[in-house]
């Protein structure tokens, strides 16, 4: 059916990228990360070994 095609494809297609690129931005800066810094404080033990 002609009349339900749209007015230019090359439009619709970009503007449907532009929709996934800012849905998948979203998604990805919504979520707060635990920084790697504050997880590794590790102490350190030193052990005198008697043999």
């Amino acid at each position: 059916m002609p009349q339900m095609a749209p007015l230019s494809w090359l439009n619709l297609f970009i503007f449907f990228i532009i929709i996934f690129i800012m849905f998948n931005m979203m998604n990805y800066f919504s979520l707060m990360y635990k920084s790697k810094n504050m997880e590794n404080k590790k102490t350190l033990k030193n052990f005198k070994f008697k043999w």
